[in-house]
């Protein structure tokens, strides 16, 4: 149990690192999520969280594919930009379908603990990732209600500090939307 604690709380110090270096939009914050993410693979696998586990191993993956996105240079550097109305739909009927499935399959196949609230949380996260590289606005609305979610989420698996985090994450996804959206209009006003 004390190497999941050191785990933890290592997985939790990364992942403010992450969260504090994407608002500052600091391309460093992709390695710390790479970090974060790794040790959560093992924390949720552990905690029988297991669409979340596998949330954690494509945010590996989605680490170094930000980290890809973010270091371009020049006309083909990433801005932050809004998402549009119809793609954002399509977004939001593929995590409710996608949440639907992979909590099916959970709850059916596996020993999972709250399978469908694993697998609405996994789904949208996954989305929420994507837009994120991309740095579409909306990834930061999407992260607010993840987050908010993910408190209740872990601290009924006994992730209490995990749970704290969400809670920081929560708070911090509040201030990274007010950022970005303040960047966002600033850009448009001198594009005008």
């Amino acid at each position: 149990m004390e190497d999941l604690f050191a785990l933890e709380l290592f997985a939790v110090a990364t992942g403010l690192i992450f969260l504090i270096l994407l608002i500052r939009e600091n391309v460093w914050c992709w390695l710390f999520g790479i970090l974060s993410s790794t040790a959560y693979i093992f924390l949720m696998y552990h905690s029988k969280l297991y669409s979340e586990s596998i949330l954690y191993l494509f945010y590996v993956g989605i680490g170094f594919y930000g980290w890809y996105q973010w270091s371009k240079k020049g006309e083909q550097r990433v801005d932050i930009k809004r998402i549009a109305p119809l793609k954002l739909v399509f977004l939001l009927i593929l995590g409710a379908a996608g949440s639907y499935a992979v909590g099916y399959y959970f709850s059916n196949n596996t020993d999972a603990n709250r399978p469908y609230a694993d697998a609405c949380s996994t789904v949208y996260s996954l989305i929420a990732s994507y837009m994120e590289a991309h740095k579409w606005l909306s990834a930061w609305l999407f992260w607010i209600v993840i987050n908010a979610f993910s408190i209740w989420l872990y601290f009924d698996r006994s992730l209490n500090m995990s749970s704290f985090l969400m809670m920081i994450y929560f708070l911090l996804s509040l201030f990274g939307f007010i950022q970005w959206r303040k960047k966002l209009l600033q850009t448009e006003k001198a594009g005008s």
